[in-house]
């Protein structure tokens, strides 16, 4: 059975439905492949699930600091993990529903379930029905890797996905990897009550940040009790005693050491989901890492192939992903012409406090070699932080001293992720940073000291 349209999408994370529906909308025929779930990582496994799972564990934070605000409790907070669990699956549950609705209304529009797979540059299989378009247009994200290493098949191992499964609180959970998903992770269980510790194979934690982030963050999280072991190197994996849990062996501080823990999380990367695509029946080239190249418009290889989100390596975040949609869309159906070359990077760590980042960290700008100016505020000058009572962190940004435009800034702060945004859109309107230098906030706010951060910029000194 073969089926004709004028584009197929596979996949439906953040950038495979809204492209579909846009196409679909100027009156083109368009099938939306997807084989598991509508919404893609951002919606059932990554972002809603786990900022859902940040707000309760901060709910419990609170509480459980209540007493120095002056607000005095009859006791220690308990966590009931499958009320947690079922608000969580909630809120996704009707994400999912409410996309499903949308895409199943629209005209020119089919969704189809299944794992589609390339028979031909333009020619999609899904499960025994042949698609063929001139267009088509891959969006289908990327999923854990695994560690290499001896017992990893016999032993029950976390990823970021089937963590979210859990109703009951570990009583000691080791997370594998100390990056973005391996703290959030770390610092909501441990504000759960679960005993936390995190081994991480770099000498410092997220090693692409500036040390001075890493740092903080870890100072942070050792504060609320999460234990770490960096320069550390997994070497192999046992079941627990009894049958239950994971014995891990590691090897640190010059010695071998066993870690036993009750749950295993890992999140030492992820993989594009392009293995099982067919790619070679369509000649779209892949790197040795599973990406698929593609220029600044997102095309491929192959002419009337384009790839968006995840599995070209040039953005791994829902907001990278609906941008490539954007892009996709305006060089298609508007006047564009819009490229990657326009993005400047921009994500956060959604701890509490929060790290708001954008553009270059220090070390990029150093070796750019451009004379440049910093700006450094710790938040225990910040008036709104000392109100609530939350002074970790502090606020940095990074100036280009010739045109004075800005090229980055660390927010590891309250609020952070959100007030980060007042200098991206100064990024973005290529302007002095002294039109914010200049303006006036609200008081009492955090985002009021962003000017008085830039009025205290300085020389950026030589790396020693």
């Amino acid at each position: 059975m073969e089926s004709r349209f004028d584009g197929i999408v596979i996949g439906s994370g953040q950038a495979g439905p809204f492209l579909a529906a846009r196409l679909a909308g100027a009156g083109m025929k368009i099938a939306l492949v997807e084989r598991e779930h509508l919404g893609g990582t951002c919606v059932n496994d990554g972002c809603m699930p786990t900022k859902t799972l940040v707000a309760s564990a901060r709910a419990a934070h609170v509480v459980r600091t209540a007493a120095d605000h002056g607000v005095l409790l009859p006791g220690a907070p308990s966590i009931d993990m499958k009320i947690v669990k079922a608000r969580k699956d909630a809120i996704v549950g009707q994400a999912v529903a409410n996309l499903t609705n949308w895409l199943g209304g629209l005209p020119n529009m089919e969704v189809i379930r299944g794992h589609g797979r390339f028979v031909g540059p333009h020619r999609v299989e899904v499960d025994g029905r042949v698609l063929e378009a001139p267009k088509v247009f891959i969006n289908v994200g990327g999923g854990a890797v695994l560690p290499d290493v001896p017992g990893v098949a016999d032993v029950e191992v976390l990823t970021n996905t089937s963590i979210l499964e859990l109703d009951a609180v570990p009583a000691h959970l080791v997370v594998l990897g100390g990056s973005y998903i391996g703290l959030e992770f770390a610092q909501i269980y441990r504000r759960f009550g679960a005993q936390v510790t995190v081994i991480e194979a770099a000498p410092r934690l997220i090693a692409r940040e500036d040390p001075e982030v890493s740092g903080e963050v870890q100072a942070m999280l050792e504060s609320e009790g999460v234990a770490f072991h960096l320069s550390a190197r997994l070497l192999r994996l046992h079941k627990g005693a009894g049958g239950s849990g994971v014995r891990i062996d590691i090897e640190c501080d010059g010695g071998e050491r066993q870690l036993d823990a009750s749950h295993l999380l890992v999140a030492i990367g992820r993989r594009p989901n392009t293995s099982d695509l067919g790619l070679e029946h369509a000649g779209i080239a892949i790197d040795a890492r599973g990406f698929i190249p593609v220029d600044d418009e997102l095309r491929t290889s192959v002419p009337g192939i384009w790839a968006l989100g995840d599995v070209h390596g040039r953005g791994a975040f829902t907001h990278t992903s609906y941008n490539d949609f954007e892009i996709v869309a305006a060089n298609l159906l508007d006047e564009g012409p819009r490229s990657l070359r326009d993005r400047i990077p921009a994500y956060a760590l959604f701890t509490d406090p929060p790290l708001g980042r954008i553009g270059m960290t220090e070390a990029e700008v150093r070796a750019s070699g451009r004379p440049a100016l910093v700006g450094r505020m710790p938040m225990t000058r910040v008036g709104r932080a000392k109100e609530r009572g939350e002074t970790r962190g502090f606020m940095k940004v990074l100036v280009d001293a010739q045109t004075e435009r800005v090229l980055g800034a660390a927010m590891l702060c309250i609020e952070g992720d959100e007030i980060v945004h007042s200098l991206l859109d100064v990024m973005y309107c290529q302007a002095s940073y002294r039109v914010v230098e200049r303006a006036v906030h609200i008081h009492p706010t955090v985002t009021e000291l962003i000017p008085t951060l830039l009025q205290g910029l300085a020389p950026l000194a030589a790396a020693a």
